[in-house]
């Protein structure tokens, strides 16, 4: 598996992902997702030859923090450390960011797999978080 940089965004591909883990709301405007990649601080993809298995896309300065908006794995290719490789790139890339950050479904599979890899539950470290959808 290479990890590298997602450098240029293919509709297509990036649809069928996001539509085959079921984020059908990301894909009812294209264009929109399309512009939230072109401003992303960075995007890394998973390849297996030349076959996409998954995406990361962080957001924030680079310095201070990251947020972690979207990881997506197909789900053919799901508990084969795909997700784990392409979150390690990501911390390995801002080792010295003050706060990684990410919002994910509160499912026993998502909590363990992130804190598996040593993020914690905001209520953990007596903070909270808000969103405005």
């Amino acid at each position: 598996m290479d990890i590298k940089e997602y450098k240029e965004y293919k509709e297509d591909e990036i649809k069928r992902l996001y539509t085959e883990v079921g984020w059908s709301a990301y894909t009812e405007n294209m264009q929109t997702l399309e512009q939230g990649y072109k401003n992303s601080l960075l995007v890394l993809a998973a390849y297996e030859d030349e076959e996409l298995l998954g995406i990361i896309r962080v957001v924030g300065d680079g310095f201070t923090i990251v947020f972690v908006q979207d990881i997506l794995v197909f789900p053919e290719k799901q508990r084969e450390g795909v997700g784990t490789a392409l979150l390690k790139a990501v911390l390995e890339k801002y080792p010295d960011v003050r706060q990684i950050e990410l919002v994910t479904d509160n499912t026993p599979k998502t909590v363990a797999f992130y804190k598996s890899l040593g993020f914690y539950e905001l209520s953990e470290i007596g903070c909270c978080g808000f969103m405005r959808c």
